[in-house]
């Protein structure tokens, strides 16, 4: 992936500290002093512009936002994102969102075991070819990295146009022996579904009448505790 970034963009980072976190290692463990409270931490790996973990981050103020990208283009452009998502209140810094530079190769130098409540995988590139099977998110090795830091109530939330790998994301989370639900084919095939945030890719492809494929998928045992409750009480009535 290439992008055109404007001149300055490290400095233009360097400069927004109170958001940016170029150097996200040195945080592990300590992520929730830097937000300074002990609210859940939820993570979006491959944030791209930005959009998605901007409105998440103002619609759910008891909640603390991480967006992750390796790219410092798309860096700026979702600091740029996080704040106007603020703008209207006259917040200048969001307080529960912060923006890290990092591959996500690395999450486990990044976040300490079980410091993170949720994970966003959305429209992650599909790596269409067998051969770079290894790169996609919902690969095994990804997941066993992501069981890592998830904490006891930890859930992955997995959104994709791509038919071939949400069939490829199912059969590694099955096999990863994580039990799915809210499996959908369709989001959107009611219309705009309002009660999850678009990302710029979704708006896009739902524009063009490309269905969006989405699951929740459960890692914590506490999570895993709670959700058999639920569906033991639903079909016992």
């Amino acid at each position: 992936m290439r992008l055109r970034g404007r001149k300055g963009i490290r400095e233009s980072l360097e400069q927004q500290s109170d958001l940016v976190i170029l150097e996200p290692g040195q945080y592990k463990g300590k992520w929730a002093s830097l937000f300074g409270n002990d609210k859940p931490i939820h993570v979006e790996f491959g944030m791209g512009k930005g959009q998605f973990i901007s409105q998440m981050s103002y619609r759910n103020q008891d909640v603390n936002f991480i967006g992750v990208d390796m790219y410092d283009e798309l860096i700026r452009r979702a600091s740029e994102k996080g704040r106007n998502a603020w703008a209207a209140d006259g917040v200048t810094t969001p307080p529960n969102l912060k923006l890290a530079l990092m591959n996500i190769e690395n999450v486990e130098d990044v976040f300490e075991s079980g410091e993170i409540e949720r994970i966003y995988l959305n429209f992650s590139d599909p790596w269409p070819k067998n051969r770079h099977a290894r790169r996609r998110l919902t690969h095994p090795r990804f997941l066993e990295k992501y069981s890592a830091i998830l904490n006891e109530r930890g859930q992955i939330h997995f959104k994709t146009d791509s038919v071939t790998l949400f069939e490829f994301s199912l059969n590694a989370f099955s096999d990863f022996g994580l039990q799915m639900t809210n499996i959908s084919l369709d989001l959107h095939r009611d219309g705009l579904n309002e009660e999850f945030v678009m990302t710029e890719y979704e708006t896009k492809f739902v524009n063009q009448g490309i269905n969006i494929h989405r699951c929740e998928v459960i890692v914590g045992q506490e999570a895993l505790s709670e959700y058999k409750k639920e569906r033991l009480e639903k079909y016992s009535k």
